[in-house]
């Protein structure tokens, strides 16, 4: 088993913002000398003066020992030029996102520090292929990629080039480890793992928008209290910065040369032109400005509990809507089901949804009163469901389905009738993207599943969360999305097929 850096070892971190601060303090609180260095004057000494007050802060909290946080304050050096780290054993830069920034960089510090020093470039985007191409020995260069804020966050990513060498990365994994961080192996593509996997998340709830399903705040709630999601995406959009998060997507709908599952959209393109950059700009999707409201999410109205409920088969769906009911103490009759469906009452079907619309489903099955019901992280906890009709389906039988939901606890949100709802399309692409990801070759699942969990903080990761809801059903989904738009976007993971035709599950 490789071992990691020795905490006798000298780290560099080269750029003192947020991210080069956050580094520099995970690696001396670990216990090495940390030398950070800036090429603005006094930027490092400044972050330094700050990273000591945070670490002063977690031993006040019980956080850290009053020695350990001492000796962590004291591994902090901020340092005037490059040639002051000719004694490193490991070059992190976090500089500006700029490929020959950073390649001139590691070529400069190639004539500066020691052979076995190793260089770890904090890029989230960037080839590190790319990056080390331009240096005599590429071999010693891998993607060291903290998430921020640093400190917090428990995921790095150990990016390989083409040239890097394993006992490199399998050095910066074991040290990342020490650190306390989970480190998860990756190759160097588009993305890597997290900015790859993570696109769906954004671009469907943009689909979801522009397509007039929900505002952006029914959207968010949605996702957050049936999907289990910490922030909705327009919320999290707005947290990143429209011109990072829409400059991501862009990288990566580029460097697949316009693969459509990464298309980006002109409502976040209008949202940039506008200046509307999110939190850091007073506006995006949301309005941050002084005396501003967040607008509420669409909740249905209270509608009479109806008579008559029939919940139909045993899954997860129909056992947590007849959990709830029971605790309500509302009445219900149970039956098998031959077609799919969770429940019925006063000729309203409920479904959980395939992809299909509503209405297509309706025509396909012949009852007029179809409603659909949106997938749950847990049917038996969710707070909110989204829902959707038929063009056919009755005023009547439409109060009714809501009527239940209401009764078993839920807020419900109705959306337009668009296929595939919110979070069941979301999670169906999220869990797609991972599958292609470890298809090609650029992680495992394991990896794929805890990079979502702590980069992004999913509540469970998306190869996982297929395995939950079934593969067969997330084909089905998938397949029924391509068929309902025409598009290439929705196409089948390969791997994904494979563990359907086998009966197998992604972890199994």
């Amino acid at each position: 088993m490789t071992a990691a850096l020795p905490t006798a070892s000298t780290i560099a971190v080269i750029g003192a913002g947020a991210m080069g601060a956050g580094i520099a303090q995970v690696a001396a609180v670990a216990g090495h000398r940390v030398q950070l260095l800036d090429n603005r004057p006094g930027a490092a000494a400044d972050a330094i003066r700050s990273i000591q007050a945070q670490i002063s802060k977690l031993a006040d909290k019980g956080k850290l020992s009053p020695e350990r946080a001492a000796q962590a304050r004291s591994n902090l050096v901020a340092v005037q030029q490059l040639s002051d780290l000719a004694g490193t054993s490991l070059v992190i830069e976090a500089i500006v996102e700029n490929l020959q920034a950073k390649q001139n960089l590691y070529a400069e510090l190639e004539g500066i520090v020691g052979e076995n020093c190793i260089f770890g470039t904090n890029t989230s985007s960037i080839s590190v292929t790319a990056i080390g191409a331009a240096l005599k020995r590429p071999q010693r260069l891998a993607g060291l990629h903290f998430f921020n804020p640093a400190p917090v966050m428990a995921l790095v990513e150990i990016v390989s080039g083409l040239a890097t060498d394993p006992a490199v990365a399998a050095t910066l994994f074991a040290t990342a480890t020490a650190w306390g961080k989970t480190a998860v192996h990756a190759k160097s593509t588009p993305g890597f793992i997290v900015n790859r996997v993570a696109r769906p998340y954004y671009g469907e709830a943009l689909r979801l928008l522009t397509e007039g399903a929900a505002d952006c705040a029914t959207i968010d709630a949605v996702m957050r209290e049936a999907g289990g999601f910490r922030m909705g995406p327009f919320e999290l959009m707005d947290m990143i910065g429209h011109d990072v998060n829409y400059a991501v997507t862009c990288s990566v709908w580029n460097a697949f040369y316009n693969d459509p599952r990464f298309l980006p959209s002109l409502v976040q393109k209008e949202l940039l032109d506008a200046g509307f950059l999110g939190k850091k700009s007073g506006r995006g999707f949301y309005d941050y400005r002084e005396g501003a409201s967040k607008p509420a999410a669409q909740t249905e109205g209270p509608r009479a509990i109806p008579t008559g409920i029939t919940l139909c088969g045993d899954s997860a769906a129909a056992q947590a809507l007849a959990q709830r009911l029971t605790q309500a103490t509302i009445p219900f009759d149970t039956a098998p089901t031959a077609d799919g469906r969770i429940a019925q009452v006063n000729g309203a079907v409920l479904f959980v949804t395939d992809g299909r619309s509503a209405t297509q489903r309706a025509a396909d099955s012949g009852l007029a009163n179809v409603v659909l019901v949106d997938l749950a992280l847990d049917y038996a906890t969710a707070t909110r469901l989204a829902m959707t009709c038929a063009a056919q389906c009755s005023d009547g039988a439409a109060d009714a389905a809501i009527g239940l939901l209401q009764a078993a606890g839920l807020q419900v949100s109705r959306l337009a009738d668009i296929p595939g709802l919110a979070v069941m399309r979301t999670v169906a692409m999220l869990a797609n993207e991972a599958a292609d990801a470890v298809y090609q070759g650029v992680c495992s699942a394991t990896a794929a599943d805890a990079a979502m969990r702590l980069g992004v903080n999913y509540p469970k990761g998306p190869l996982a969360w297929a395995d939950a809801v079934g593969l067969p059903t997330i084909r089905t989904v998938l397949t029924h999305l391509g068929a309902s738009y025409g598009e290439d976007r929705y196409r089948l993971s390969p791997l994904l097929q494979r563990h359907v035709f086998a009966g197998k599950t992604i972890h199994g």
